[in-house]
């Protein structure tokens, strides 16, 4: 009976993918936009799918100014791109409120993307045991869960800095770091200063976890958020992004402590056993939160509200900033509107909502409930 009701769920996605309408922006022959999975392009009998994934990757080329060594490597891209072609049409079946499609990592191989553009240092394994030891956020009430208003949002109070670019450096965890951290200090201060990843990336090497997490935070290698926030405790701080800006590459440490912005006292971790409610708890008490989930669906990801039908959630390999969440996002197949959380990316404002992700909340979906710390900044 359950795989009868996954089947016409399947089934039912798939209609509704050859004829929602989606806006996938770009260039191509065909109207002057790149046509996503959800523009109904493969539908059987419009095209050849051969001729489809062409013109679909000549109009990637040109709207993000792809320059490849030569014929080779435009061939192989060309090749990787039509996979992920077909990639992004399962996720949109396994995810049908989301709309996946073309994105500006489409020409990235899966094991490409993740090295890239991912980095968080939590392996096979969930909850506090991935992290560096941290005090456990205190339980909110039930009176206080009762207040928690339906829906909330950290960039509508002026607590969120703009969507950040990582680049090709696995350096999530240290944008999701600095992301907590403006927001604490926003909470403290009432100022919103933009904060230096690229010093987490050159001078943090702080190891904490189990070894067989590899948790050392390493550059562009990948780290721990936990790790970082015991890492800026040590040093005394961490200075502004003008101070020290972004390169996406590692570099010799150039931290100046006489020139720190931000000093953290100290840091608390979300139970992985707690219920959504407490993290919104947390999130509405203590600022933007930082949190791991698996970033499976995401490189596909083009918009919408995304609750994927399977997303193993014991694998964390992405490190975000959670600064909101919603009680009404439209989800037809999860029987009507399913509440979700707002997730800023730090891939550009070019991938998915301008940089933001949607994730269905209630049941962990991806791991997001697993891996969540707060920190709390120094008053002058």
């Amino acid at each position: 009976m359950a795989y009868s009701q996954l089947a016409l769920l399947l089934l039912l996605a798939l209609a509704s993918a050859t004829t929602t309408p989606s806006h996938g922006a770009g260039d191509d022959a065909d109207g002057g936009v790149i046509r996503q999975v959800t523009d109904g392009g493969f539908r059987a009998g419009r095209r050849s799918p051969g001729l489809l994934s062409e013109a679909q990757f000549a109009a990637f080329v040109r709207r993000h100014g792809r320059r490849y060594s030569g014929p080779e490597e435009y061939a192989a891209r060309l090749r990787v791109f039509a996979a992920n072609l077909a990639r992004a049409a399962a996720h949109q079946a396994l995810d049908p409120t989301a709309r996946h499609g073309v994105t500006p990592f489409s020409d990235l191989t899966r094991e490409e993307f993740e090295a890239r553009l991912t980095g968080l240092h939590a392996g096979e394994r969930r909850g506090r045991g991935m992290m560096m030891p941290a005090a456990e956020e205190a339980a909110a009430t039930a009176e206080e869960v009762a207040k928690l208003p339906a829906s909330f949002d950290w960039r509508e109070k002026g607590a969120v800095t703009g969507v950040k670019m990582q680049g090709a450096c696995g350096s999530c965890w240290a944008f999701s770091t600095t992301g907590a951290v403006e927001g604490a200090n926003f909470l403290a201060t009432g100022k919103l200063l933009d904060l230096s990843e690229q010093q987490l990336v050159d001078c943090d090497h702080t190891c904490g976890g189990a070894a067989e997490m590899k948790g050392c935070n390493n550059g562009c290698a990948g780290g721990l958020m936990t790790n970082a926030y015991t890492y800026l405790m040590r040093a005394g701080g961490l200075m502004e992004q003008a101070a020290y800006p972004y390169t996406g590459a590692p570099g010799p440490c150039r931290f100046d402590r006489a020139k720190v912005a931000v000093r953290v006292a100290n840091f608390t971790a979300v139970p992985a056993a707690a219920d959504e409610a407490q993290i919104r708890a947390a999130l509405v008490r203590r600022g933007p939160l930082a949190v791991g989930l698996n970033a499976a669906f995401m490189q596909t990801y083009v918009g919408g509200v995304s609750c994927p039908l399977v997303c193993p959630r014991a694998f964390l390999n992405h490190g975000v900033l959670l600064v909101g969440y919603g009680a009404r996002g439209f989800a037809a197949l999860r029987l009507g509107y399913r509440p979700y959380w707002i997730i800023k990316n730090s891939w550009g404002e070019k991938w998915g909502e301008k940089g933001y992700y949607r994730l269905c909340r209630g049941r962990n979906i991806c791991g997001v409930d697993s891996m969540v710390s707060a920190v709390a900044v120094a008053t002058p």
